[in-house]
């Protein structure tokens, strides 16, 4: 069943087109890629169904409801977090004081603090450094706050952008691997957007290719790992 549906989106910045008619759906429970090149209209797409991007057409629906007129802050309640490219962390606020924002729509104290044990069980190194500025970390090691942060939302849809960007192959290998046990284990639905088309089509089930701010490609995601033309033409990767 379809969790999160866009049905001919487009959004602008200024008299830039970012995206013109956007149409894709996100089975509840699923992984599925977003992928492109650069300015292809992949982290507009998260910004926009996130609230942070007005649409100038076309509709949002997730869990069956329009998001229209949401603001970022309802939309979270909603069920909807959001772990943006280049990690955003607060650098003056320890690594616990991090992730106890990302509950900050929250007012279940019992399943904040299990939550809190869920993702220091998931992120060893996060533990080892809870008392820690966020600033203090590594790349990786922030990567995981991040994507700790939005986890401490609770979401129904984890939206991630970029989440391997500079970041070395064996974390990246761990990052992804945290990412489906706890889509395995929780069934969180997870929409992610990535460059690393490699890496994307090994942890998804399914990808959507987007050219100049269009689906150019969609298909399960074996069948694009396995398209030599997509993979040249869309991904980037010889």
């Amino acid at each position: 069943m379809s969790l999160l549906k866009l049905t001919d989106v487009e959004a602008r910045y200024g008299a830039i087109r970012a995206l013109q008619g956007i149409s894709l759906e996100v089975d509840e429970g699923a992984m599925v890629a977003l992928l492109g090149a650069n300015g292809a209209g992949k982290s507009t797409s998260l910004r926009a169904i996130s609230g942070m991007v007005p649409l100038t057409a076309g509709s949002i629906e997730f869990a069956g409801r329009s998001l229209a007129g949401m603001t970022p802050n309802q939309i979270v309640r909603h069920g909807i977090a959001h772990v943006p490219e280049g990690r955003k962390i607060f650098k003056d606020l320890t690594v616990f004081e991090n992730l106890r924002m990302g509950a900050y729509a929250r007012s279940d104290k019992a399943g904040i603090d299990e939550d809190l044990g869920m993702v220091l069980e998931l992120f060893p190194r996060l533990r080892e450094r809870e008392r820690q500025l966020g600033g203090s970390l590594s790349g990786g090691e922030q990567q995981m706050l991040a994507i700790g942060r939005g986890l401490m939302a609770r979401p129904r849809l984890l939206l991630l952008d970029e989440p391997s960007l500079g970041l070395a192959p064996i974390i990246i290998a761990d990052i992804f691997a945290t990412l489906r046990r706890v889509n395995a284990e929780r069934g969180m639905t997870m929409l992610i957007v990535e460059q690393n088309a490699n890496v994307a089509l090994r942890n998804t089930v399914f990808g959507y290719v987007l050219r100049v701010g269009r689906v150019a490609v969609s298909g399960a995601a074996e069948e694009l790992k396995s398209n030599r033309e997509v993979v040249e033409s869309y991904m980037g990767v010889q």
